[in-house]
Order: structure tokens, then C-alpha cells, then sequence
């Protein structure tokens, strides 16, 4: 898996059941209409009863100088010291928005499917903020490389 080379996310969520978060790179577009992202998740990580309770997220695509935030939140740090860097504001369903990322999908969790070790969440987007990054961070071979629109560097 680690010559499938992805774009790096950081997966929020906040609601009744708490605050967490997670970094992801097995994301991807399902369709346009109704706009759809899949998102898959561990159901042993540490995030998983709180985002599948709060059934909310909003998947934010990192940009070019942002590893240092995927370190922290592909870690086991808590979540309170997951947020404690960067800049956050609330998407419209509640979830944490990072300000600064290449875009952000808030979405709501609309079907869950089981494979394996993981769930895979189908999320409908209900809300969009594209970002001003002129890169974007990918992860291949066990590291980071950012992206421009004119190819790595």
C-alpha cells in the first residue's frame, strides 16, 4: 500500500459524543450528484466511536507545509493537543474546520460499510470552503511530497 500514492486528510468531527480527529489517506470522490466522499476508518482507532456517533465530519485535504498537523493527528497525542496547532474554525455541521487547508468537505455520514479491520464511510458534502494553498501534500513511499498544479517537489 505504500506505492499508492494519496492526497493527506485530516478527518474531523465534533458533536454530542466529543471532539477527535485523524489523519487519513484513504479518501476519495464516489460521485457529483449528490456530492459524496468516501472515507475509510479503523474501527480500532481511538476516533472511530466518536465520529461514528457524532456521524459528522468534515475531511480537510492538506496543504504543502502541513506535515507537521498529519504528524499530530496520525499520532496518539489527545485530541485537545491534536488541535492545539493550527487554525480551526466550525463548519457548518459542527465539525472542526481547518483553516489554511487546500479544501475542506463538511459532510454528514450517510451509509457505513464494513471491510475487514476498517468501515468505509460514504459522507454527502453539505458544505465546501476551497482554500488559497498553491500546494498540496500527497503521501507516497512512506513520505510526504508536496504537490504543485506543475507537478512534485
Amino acid at each position: 500500500m505504500a506505492r499508492l500514492g494519496a492526497a493527506v486528510n485530516i478527518v474531523t468531527t465534533d458533536g454530542p459524543a466529543g471532539r477527535t480527529g485523524f489523519t487519513a489517506s484513504a479518501v476519495c470522490s464516489v460521485t457529483d450528484e449528490p456530492p459524496t466522499l468516501l472515507v475509510c476508518i479503523n474501527r480500532a482507532s481511538s476516533a472511530y466511536p466518536i465520529v461514528t456517533a457524532n456521524a459528522v465530519i468534515c475531511v480537510n485535504t492538506l496543504a504543502g507545509d502541513h506535515q507537521e498537523l498529519s504528524n499530530r493527528f496520525g499520532s496518539k497525542v489527545p485530541p485537545e493537543e491534536r488541535f492545539a496547532i493550527g487554525e480551526w474554525r466550525t463548519a457548518h455541521t459542527g465539525a472542526p474546520l481547518l483553516v489554511g487547508a487546500a479544501v475542506s468537505f463538511d459532510c454528514r455520514i450517510a451509509r457505513v460499510v464494513p471491510v475487514g479491520t476498517h468501515d468505509v464511510l460514504f459522507c454527502e458534502v453539505v458544505g465546501l470552503s476551497a482554500g488559497d494553498a498553491r500546494e498540496g501534500l500527497i503521501y507516497f513511499g512512506r513520505r510526504y511530497h508536496a504537490v504543485t498544479a506543475g507537478g512534485a517537489e
